[in-house]
């Protein structure tokens, strides 16, 4: 792998040697030093065009746990405000030594021209982009299931060949279902998306997924997994529901169906949550939840992919 981009363009192999090595960079949470030399000397650049919180902290932590230098460039108060283009951007990393960038932009597409325009010659890694992919964080959330499916020690090597995860919530918006429909179904799991119509995208007939507008009927089938979106009102200019009470009586995971779900199905959520509209609190903390799992684990896999994609030589790098 020369980027990590999108997870449709992952094979088996290189998502199975993603996770393989996450779970060795999790090792490192339980050292007393919580940190390798493996990019000592990197200098790693997380160039972020939208707010963000839970993904920039998780990149950060993973980089400095592996003894990268790291720049974090935030486009407001930057150049970039002031009308800088992306090409412009990339040439003044590449012009300070930059090793490797992440990027997260509202622009579909954005760390594609990145990885291919050749501005910049290392390794691009997409923090999510617009309404295309978020592929860490499809990345973080099969790291979960596979341990939750198979224990710490018996996850290592395992797909999720079988499983059954359901996606409930607004799906046009989201880069995180996008992501995991395209990663799960290479592992092999079964994926159903839960959405009322005004919140799927008008052709859905590529994707490997079924579709459903009735969620009592999906849990119906047991998953393994329930997975709830946020629901991205920043990215709304119509009303796609009729109230937020509405939608939480159709699409919510309220209490009455948290708990006729059985013990050992997995609820899910990218965070942050809109508690009692996506999510009941009674669902959210229980232990069934992997939600601060899910943010722990979202280290170890940024690590995974930091390492997999820097530690080695780079081809026409002249520097």
């Amino acid at each position: 792998m020369k980027h990590l981009l999108s997870t449709k363009e992952l094979s088996r192999d290189d998502a199975l040697l993603l996770l393989d090595t996450a779970e060795d960079m999790a090792r490192v949470d339980q050292q007393e030093v919580r940190r390798l030399p493996a990019l000592r000397g990197i200098t790693v650049v997380n160039l972020f065009y939208e707010d963000s919180t839970r993904t920039r902290i998780s990149f950060e932590a993973a980089e400095k746990r592996l003894s990268a230098d790291v720049i974090n460039f935030a486009a407001k108060g930057s150049s970039v405000s002031k009308g800088e283009s992306l090409k412009d951007t990339a040439q003044t990393l590449r012009a300070i030594g930059a090793d490797a960038v992440v990027i997260r932009h509202p622009s579909t597409g954005a760390p594609q021209l990145l990885a291919e325009r050749g501005w910049i010659n290392t390794p691009i890694l997409n923090a999510g982009d617009g309404m295309h992919e978020h592929p860490t964080q499809a990345l973080l959330d099969a790291f979960t299931m596979r341990r939750r499916l198979h224990g710490v020690d018996g996850a290592r090597g395992r797909d999720l060949d079988g499983v059954h995860v359901v996606i409930v919530g607004d799906i046009l918006h989201s880069r995180v279902a996008r992501s995991n429909v395209w990663l799960l179904t290479t592992l092999g799991a079964r994926v159903t998306l839960v959405a009322p119509p005004t919140l799927l995208p008008a052709d859905t007939s590529v994707w490997p997924a079924a579709i459903t507008h009735d969620l009592d009927a999906a849990l119906a089938d047991a998953p393994d997994a329930v997975m709830l979106l946020r629901i991205q009102t920043e990215r709304m200019h119509d009303a796609y529901f009729p109230n937020p009470r509405e939608y939480a009586r159709l699409w919510g995971l309220g209490e009455e169906r948290f708990r006729a779900l059985p013990g050992r199905t997995m609820v899910m959520h990218p965070g942050p949550m809109n508690r009692g509209l996506e999510i009941a609190s009674v669902a959210a903390d229980s232990p069934q939840s992997t939600v601060l799992e899910q943010v722990a684990n979202g280290v170890s896999v940024r690590m995974a992919a930091l390492y997999l994609l820097c530690s080695g030589p780079r081809e026409g790098d002249e520097r």
